[in-house]
């Protein structure tokens, strides 16, 4: 960790290749720094005075202060890939996110890429909706660590996030209509056991059945195979599918997770495995049926979606939950 505990501890550092970049930069000028001219420039000392001026303000709290005595280091010496990365954290930290993208961007087009610059660059690009340029940092990483956890996590939300940006614009009129959401199952060509065994389980709308996974629906008594691929024929026929509405939630509730352990050094818990719980295998079981790996995946579920999996009971239940509040996590809870 660099000096005044800057480094982002939501971002893994590889400091073996960041050091190796760290040297490279000083013979590969920089095509630009934000707020500098593109001249080389390399005065060490009195980028160190406004170094240590800016540490001084971060202990004080006084971020503002520290990206002034930041932007005064580069100004100084622009070769400097730590000062470059830490003004650009601090950017990004205080809502300056053109610029701590522009710095994030110098920093990986410089071989090899700062890991932790690839991952941040790839958060701001995600809130961006810039799924594409979001994909191509997370990319990046996995060709280097095919098994990094927050990678491969976050590379997960960013694909989906995409694919449903595909479909609202391959059948935009569908998903700006709130009214097609809420018209009744009834309305559909569906066989009696299919409306009847719908009705029962409370799925009155059209949006009610988009929240419902295909194993909830399986669990349910007297709802077969035949039932499930005539409810799927007609929700692909309209671009869509069983579980749409929960992905979308899952990758919000993922979100909101990553965000609120953002910085607090415990951001690898989201990406544990589930295998790591000691679960009893019933209740493994219904993780795997679920695609739930991690505890990231777990917490951004329902007690009520577990409870849908066959199998799965109160004593399960109990158990799921009292591993998450053992790693400070618990269940999503459905908004009132």
């Amino acid at each position: 960790m660099g000096a005044g505990g800057w480094f982002d501890p939501w971002i893994e550092l590889d400091l073996d290749t960041y050091g190796d970049w760290r040297d490279m930069a000083h013979h590969d000028p920089l095509d630009m720094v934000i707020g500098t001219d593109e001249t080389v420039r390399k005065d060490s000392a009195t980028a160190a005075k406004h170094i240590a001026a800016a540490n001084k303000f971060e202990q004080e709290g006084d971020r503002y202060s520290a990206v002034n005595e930041l932007r005064k280091a580069v100004a100084a010496d622009n070769q400097n890939a730590e000062t470059l990365f830490r003004l650009a954290y601090y950017l990004d930290l205080t809502g300056e996110e053109d610029e701590a993208i522009e710095l994030y961007e110098i920093c990986i087009q410089r071989p090899p890429a700062m890991v932790n610059a690839l991952m941040n660059l790839a958060v701001l690009y995600e809130d961006r909706e810039a799924y594409a340029d979001a994909e191509r940092c997370l990319r990046q990483i996995l060709e280097t660590k095919p098994n990094h956890p927050r990678a491969k996590l976050f590379m997960k939300d960013v694909q989906a996030s995409r694919e449903m940006v595909v479909e609202e614009e391959a059948d935009r009129d569908i998903f700006k209509k709130k009214a097609l959401l809420d018209t009744p199952v009834t309305d559909f060509e569906l066989s009696v056991r299919a409306r009847t065994c719908l009705k029962k389980m409370n799925i009155r709308t059209l949006g009610d059945l988009l929240r419902i996974t295909e194993a909830e629906l399986m669990s349910y008594k007297n709802f077969g195979e035949s039932s499930l691929l005539e409810i799927k024929k007609m929700l692909q026929a309209k671009s869509l599918r069983l579980g749409q509405g929960l992905e979308d939630a899952h990758r919000q509730a993922r979100r909101a997770l990553m965000e609120q352990y953002k910085g607090t050094g415990q951001e690898t818990l989201l990406a544990k495995s589930v295998a790591d719980m000691q679960l009893s295998v019933r209740a493994r079981k219904a993780l795997q049926l679920l695609n739930i790996q991690t505890l990231g995946d777990l917490a951004s579920h329902t007690e009520a979606e577990l409870m849908g999996v066959k199998n799965f009971g109160a004593t399960s239940l109990q158990e799921v939950k009292q591993r998450l509040v053992e790693a400070g996590l618990s269940l999503r809870l459905l908004e009132a």
